[in-house]
């Protein structure tokens, strides 16, 4: 009986002990002496990657702490230190890279609890940004879009936020994630002022993701660039969809080895999903688009066909718009490789093309002709006396009434070539009396960009150094190239 009665003492004062642990205030149960220096090394090690991600996503460094913080224990869970996944995100129907399975929430028909499965990234920075990504995918607008509207220091309003949207089953997510950010003071990580150095981080500098747009719809991505990327704005960064394809644009050049880092896929399937793309070392010049998956076969937007501006060729159009080049060639009969001529039609979808867009440098049928002989580089023929007509050096102009006086055309001179010069062919660098300067003669069908990149220069010092204002050239005009 006397054993019997300790017994009942010791449950009773066991149960009292349970509900005293459980009436207890979230801010003293949970931040034990322990727990808080745990959570002091976590803020440490993570706060700049949190405070770049608000800058590039617009996801408060605070909330973004907290999370991490309460979802992985600080650093100390199973799903953190096994998977680097600190957030609990799930594979999903569209995951395809690694793999961790664990016991969550998930059952089976039976009613039987069974393993989940978590992505499992390369580090715990590649988390941080797939956390930022899972609250912007635009999939999901209609649960947190509405969060990027709120002011990026208002963290209650994020964290009641997220509860309202149903990001947690915890009744009690929101005051969790408030209390973290109160008793740490996160507040501070939210000042754009305190933002490091890239310089001062080496891991952040190599594996920093950059500025995607938000669900607000703030930035334009609808991808009407020109070539490669280059009317992209440098600010517009970070990972983007066009033609329901995602792709990853950067503010600064990257080796493919280091997107295929940032963006948690394998080399090879960049090198896929990209035509122009041949080895992990390659460089890829900022603005750049580089898709993450699969491009589409046809263009999904409103527009039917495009009109090719100057410097573009067929792969710049088909990463313009999000399309497989191998169809974009087959649907308008082209090589991949080909060179439409600016101001050529190319169809994005639909049946192929009756006849292929002119090629560029090639003639154009329907162009005007010239009123005055020409030869075949375009140039005035100068062996020809009479440049007015056959037969005669003066028009015959009748007077249209008596007594006019008509005022002959005087007859040009005739220009001959100089014998002790050497004929220049168009389209090559004729010697010059200077050693230090080169020219190029203008052909037919050149644009002012095709001739900077043909000698490794920008059009911009192209034009400075031929006093040029315009684009504009005329056939046989003599460019200075150095």
């Amino acid at each position: 009986m006397r054993r019997f009665l300790t017994s009942l003492a010791l449950l009773l004062c066991l149960a009292t002990q349970s509900l005293s642990a459980a009436s207890m205030p979230f801010s003293q149960s949970y931040f034990s002496p322990e727990n808080v220096q745990d959570q002091e090394r976590y803020i440490k090690r993570y706060a700049k990657i949190a405070m770049r991600e608000m800058e590039r996503s617009g996801v408060p460094a605070s909330i973004k702490l907290a999370q991490g913080i309460w979802e992985s224990g600080a650093g100390t869970s199973t799903l953190a230190r096994s998977a680097n996944n600190h957030f609990g995100i799930k594979c999903g129907s569209n995951w395809k890279g690694d793999e961790y399975y664990k016991e969550d929430d998930d059952y089976n028909d039976q009613g039987r609890l069974i393993k989940s499965c978590f992505r499992k990234y390369r580090n715990a920075d590649a988390s941080y940004v797939a956390h930022s990504e899972f609250l912007r995918d635009p999939r999901k607008a209609f649960r947190y879009g509405f969060l990027f509207r709120l002011d990026p220091t208002d963290y209650k309003g994020w964290a009641r936020g997220l509860s309202k949207a149903g990001y947690a089953t915890d009744v009690n997510y929101s005051r969790r994630i408030i209390d973290i950010i109160e008793r740490h003071n996160l507040t501070q990580y939210d000042q754009r002022s305190l933002l490091p150095d890239p310089s001062d981080d080496p891991i952040a500098e190599n594996d920093r993701p950059d500025r995607p747009t938000t669900p607000t719809g703030n930035n334009n991505n609808s991808g009407n660039s020109g070539n490669l990327g280059s009317n992209i704005d440098a600010s517009v960064t970070g990972i983007l969809s066009r033609n329901d394809v995602s792709y990853f644009v950067s503010e600064r050049p990257l080796s493919v080895a280091e997107i295929a880092k940032q963006v948690d896929l394998k080399v090879d399937k960049l090198l896929e999903y990209n035509e122009e793309l041949d080895g992990s070392g390659q460089t890829v010049t900022s603005g750049e688009p580089v898709y993450l998956q699969k491009k589409r076969r046809s263009y999904r937007g409103r527009e039917n066909s495009y009109v090719v501006q100057p410097g573009e060729d067929l792969y710049d159009v088909a990463q313009k718009f999000g399309l497989r080049l191998k169809n974009l060639a087959r649907r308008n009969r082209l090589a991949e490789d080909a060179d439409p001529a600016t101001g050529e039609t190319v169809k994005l979808r639909g049946s192929r093309l009756k006849q292929a867009p002119r090629l560029e440098g090639t003639a154009d049928p329907n162009a005007p002709r010239p009123t005055v002989p020409t030869g075949t580089d375009g140039n005035i023929d100068l062996d020809t006396d009479d440049p007015y007509g056959p037969g005669t050096t003066t028009p015959t102009v009748t007077p249209p009434n008596p007594g006019t006086v008509v005022i002959p055309r005087p007859t040009p001179p005739v220009v001959r070539p100089n014998p002790n010069e050497a004929p220049v062919t168009p389209g090559t660098t004729p010697t010059q009396p200077n050693g230090n300067a080169q020219f190029h003669t203008v052909v037919a069908g050149e644009t002012l960009y095709a001739i900077s990149r043909r000698y490794g220069m920008t059009v911009d010092a192209l034009q400075r150094l031929n006093g040029l204002t315009t684009t504009n050239l005329s056939v046989g005009q003599q460019l200075r190239i150095r």
